[in-house]
C-alpha cells in the first residue's frame, strides 16, 4: 500500500478540487510533505482529516469551525459541535415552516382571485382590519409603486407583493360623488401589526377585471346600489388589488375589488 499520495490522486479519490486542498493547507488543516520538484505529498496517516472535513462539510459546518474542531478534538467537543449544528438545523426548519406557510397563503390568494365574482355587487360583514397607511395622494400607477415599496418596508419580514390581496388605495366619498374616480388620497396595506385601522361593518363590494379606469363604471354602480337599498356611505372607497402587473402581464388578468362601508340612512 502506498504511504504518500499526490494532490491529483487525493483530488480524484475525494472528489475535491486541487484549489480546495491548497486552501485546506493554507488554513493549516492539512500539512502535506514536499517531494521531488516540490510536489505536495499527502501521507496516508493524514487522510482521516479529509474524511472528517468531508463529513462536517456535508453537515454544513464552516471551514473555520472545522479547523477549530480538528485542533481540539474530544468526545465533549464533538458532542458540543454536533449539538450546535442541530440547533442551527432546528432554526432553519422553523424558518422553512414559516416560508411554507407564507407560500401557501399566497397560493390561496391567487386561487381565490381567480374565483372572484366579477361585476356582482355583494354585501359583506367585515371585521376590523389593522393596516399601515401612507397618507399621500397619487395619480399615476408608477407613483403607487413607490408607495407600495414604502408600505412593504413597514414590516419587512412579513409583508410581500406577490400573492397579496391586502394592498389598496383610498378614494374619498366626496371625490367619488363628484365623478373623480381615481383621485387617490392614501394607500394602505392590511397587516395585523398595523398602527392604523379600517373599521368593521357592512361593506358593499364589487370586483372587476382589467384597467382601474373601470372605476368610472363600477363606483357609480355602487353609489346607485346604496341609494336603491337605503344605505348611507360611511367612509371612503377602498380599491384593493387582488392581482396586478406584479402577478400577471396581461391586463385582462388584473382583478380589482372596490369596497365602501355603508349603514342605514
Amino acid at each position: 500500500m502506498k504511504h504518500y499520495y499526490r494532490i491529483g490522486e487525493i483530488s480524484q479519490l475525494y472528489n475535491i478540487g486541487p484549489d480546495s486542498l491548497r486552501y485546506y493547507e493554507k488554513l493549516g488543516i492539512l500539512k502535506p510533505h514536499r517531494g521531488e520538484n516540490d510536489y505536495r505529498l499527502y501521507h496516508v496517516h493524514d487522510l482521516w482529516r479529509l474524511n472528517v472535513i468531508r463529513d462536517l462539510r456535508e453537515l454544513g459546518f464552516s471551514m473555520e469551525r472545522i479547523r477549530e474542531y480538528l485542533n481540539d478534538r474530544s468526545l465533549s467537543s464533538t458532542e458540543n459541535m454536533l449539538q450546535e449544528e442541530l440547533d442551527i438545523i432546528n432554526e432553519r426548519m422553523k424558518s422553512l415552516e414559516t416560508l411554507k406557510s407564507n407560500i401557501e397563503d399566497r397560493l390561496d390568494t391567487i386561487r381565490d382571485a381567480m374565483k372572484q365574482p366579477i361585476g356582482v355587487i355583494e354585501e359583506k360583514e367585515l371585521p376590523v382590519r389593522r393596516c399601515h397607511t401612507i397618507h399621500a395622494g397619487y395619480s399615476q400607477d408608477e407613483e403607487m409603486d413607490m408607495l407600495i415599496k414604502q408600505l412593504l418596508n413597514k414590516n419587512k419580514d412579513k409583508l410581500y407583493i406577490i400573492g397579496n390581496n391586502r394592498i389598496g388605495s383610498v378614494i374619498s366619498a366626496g371625490s367619488a360623488a363628484s365623478g373623480d374616480y381615481r383621485n387617490y388620497s392614501a394607500v394602505f396595506i392590511i397587516d395585523k401589526s398595523g398602527e392604523d385601522m379600517i373599521e368593521a361593518g357592512r361593506y358593499l363590494s364589487v370586483s372587476y377585471r382589467g384597467d382601474c379606469a373601470q372605476n368610472e363604471d363600477y363606483i357609480p354602480r355602487l353609489l346607485a346600489y346604496a341609494a336603491e337599498h337605503g344605505y348611507a356611505l360611511q367612509g371612503p372607497f377602498l380599491e384593493l388589488l387582488w392581482t396586478d402587473i406584479h402577478q400577471a402581464a396581461e391586463e385582462k388578468e388584473h382583478i380589482t375589488e372596490l369596497q365602501i362601508k355603508v349603514g342605514r340612512a
